[in-house]
């Protein structure tokens, strides 16, 4: 006769497998981290194993852990999917975390993210904010648009973007037409990104041998300002024609010269690997990856 153990133990002791970590575990179920640590010592206690190494900043699974959840994973996810085919009926919502960076998220998902929400109304949308990568497990992120070679280990990548670096102004500085040759813009000022690599990067794949002193002018830190700077008149700014997407729709700017230049990265939706499947997230990967293909086909016209 199988011994008796708890049921919410075993949960818990999923939950911190899968995350990574006691507080991404207690985000997910919805209760303390001190919770989930007593679920874990009880489920210790009644199989007489310890389940976990515990460090000072991680925690990670005994050969008897890692052996008792890769039996007990694949159950409740089992069990978390068949409860996620409900989810449109139920009268609450779920909240789904994403995060991005604040370029992102300013200049492409902001405008967009209501037509997710129209679609899924029982799903709420919560934005985070972050300049740097995160850890989505230990976080207890779901969804993450993160910009890179799209090799993250433990998590499910989807390439969304393959961004080219173009070159953008406001209107009245090009009033006479757009430029005829690459180095039409050592004409004008140049706006530069941080770390003053974009511009050389353009002008190397355009022929073009840079004069001394040439990366001089100001820097911004993203895309977002300067686009912003672009379209005050400022000078030319070479930006990534997804960040540029909507502020050319709007006409705020113009692509100063027709040449653009890949970039090596990519933009990538990804989602650590075990909530891949989850049907929260799915929905949200399967949207955004509809609404990047449109924008990729706006941009190639």
């Amino acid at each position: 006769m199988p011994m008796p153990v708890s049921l919410p133990a075993l949960r818990a002791f999923v939950e911190v497998g899968r995350n990574g970590s006691v507080k991404g575990a207690a985000k997910d179920l919805g209760v303390t981290p001190g919770a989930v640590s007593q679920q874990i010592k009880l489920l210790e206690l009644q199989l007489g194993v310890r389940l976990f190494d515990r460090g000072n900043r991680e925690i990670k699974l005994t050969r008897e852990g890692l052996l008792l959840y890769g039996n007990l994973a694949p159950g409740f996810q089992q069990i978390d999917d068949a409860i996620s085919l409900f989810a449109d009926r139920r009268p609450g919502p779920e909240t789904l975390i994403v995060t991005t960076t604040p370029t992102f998220a300013a200049c492409w998902l902001t405008s967009r993210i209501g037509r997710f929400s129209k679609l899924h109304p029982t799903i709420e949308v919560r934005i985070e904010i972050t300049e740097q990568p995160i850890d989505l497990k230990a976080e207890a992120i779901d969804v993450g648009v993160r910009y890179g070679a799209g090799k993250w280990p433990g998590l499910d990548a989807v390439r969304l973007f393959s961004p080219r670096l173009i070159v953008v102004a406001s209107p009245d500085l090009l009033m006479h037409g757009p430029l005829t040759t690459p180095a039409d813009c050592l004409r004008y000022p140049l706006l530069h990104d941080r770390i003053r690599t974009d511009w050389s990067t353009w002008f190397a794949a355009s022929g073009v041998r840079l004069p001394k002193g040439t990366m001089k002018g100001p820097s911004y830190p993203d895309d977002t300002l300067l686009i912003q700077a672009a379209s005050t008149g400022q000078g030319l700014a070479v930006v990534r024609d997804v960040s540029a997407n909507d502020a050319l729709a709007s006409g705020k700017i113009v692509i100063a010269i027709d040449k653009s230049v890949p970039t090596q990265d990519g933009y990538y939706a990804i989602a650590p690997t075990e909530k891949a499947r989850i049907a929260k997230v799915k929905r949200f990967r399967d949207w955004i990856l509809s609404e990047a293909s449109e924008t990729q086909r706006r941009l190639s016209v």
